[in-house]
């Protein structure tokens, strides 16, 4: 199937109860379709815990001290 900007595009299924809970929200709202408010609802959720793993695997001030003590001791700095 083909999307926006020429992606391809896939079905996911919800149920009808929820579908039409959306539809109803949506209306006069800028979203034209359920579908479109799905995707934009998705790629928030994705984006946040993208998010949320970077951060936790970033390395804390005292973890970098540490480094940097050991790379000391070990002569490198």
């Amino acid at each position: 199937m083909r999307g926006e900007k020429g992606g391809k595009y896939t079905t996911v299924s919800i149920p009808v109860t929820l579908y039409n809970r959306i539809k109803a929200m949506i209306e006069g709202t800028g979203f034209t379709s359920v579908s479109q408010f799905v995707t934009y609802v998705l790629r928030e959720v994705i984006a946040d815990m993208e998010r949320q793993k970077l951060e936790s695997e970033a390395i804390t001030e005292e973890e970098k001290e540490k480094i940097i003590e050991r790379l000391k001791a070990l002569g490198y700095l």
